[in-house]
């Protein structure tokens, strides 16, 4: 029998660092993709397209370390972009690894769209304060450090295990 909602203690989920970054993050991201509408793409294809820009060519798996993406998430996206034509996927290589470059048409969609994202971030800059948002963006970068070493610690008990504990004591 599952619990009563009256019965659950959800005393302090307010404060929860997922649930807060997810809601921020959902509105920063509907902002920037407005600023992107115009162009074809959403936020998250933008950070795609820089992201192979800068590095390419790059391999699946090094585009989904630097996102912090799973590769079964990111390859959707990847598919998604290369039947729009904005990037090519090489065949596996040797070490069955396949690598990302843009095509001329991706690499035309991102300089198109580099000046509303330059003013979609300098209007949120300005409004954060220059100072604040590089203090802030430092804060983040230590955050996704914390995420990613706890994430990869194996000394608390895996979630789907305790929800089956709970289950199967209920």
């Amino acid at each position: 029998m599952p619990p009563r909602l009256s019965e659950l203690n959800l005393h302090g989920t307010g404060s929860c660092a997922s649930f807060n970054f997810r809601r921020a993050a959902r509105a920063v991201t509907s902002l920037y993709d407005r600023a992107f509408e115009p162009f074809g793409i959403r936020s998250t294809q933008f950070s795609i397209l820089v992201g192979i820009a800068k590095t390419q060519p790059t391999s699946i798996s090094a585009l989904a370390d630097l996102l912090v993406l799973d590769r079964t998430t990111l390859t959707r996206s990847l598919r998604l972009l290369k039947k729009q034509g904005l990037l090519f996927i090489s065949n596996r290589s040797t070490k069955r690894q396949r690598f990302l470059t843009l095509t001329s048409q991706g690499a035309c969609t991102l300089a198109v769209s580099l000046p509303a994202w330059r003013k979609t971030q300098d209007r949120f800059v300005q409004s954060l304060g220059a100072d604040y948002w590089a203090n802030f963006r430092s804060e983040l970068e230590k955050m996704a450090h914390v995420a990613l070493s706890l994430e990869d610690s194996a000394a608390e008990p895996e979630p789907a295990a305790i929800a089956r504990q709970v289950l199967v004591s209920a």
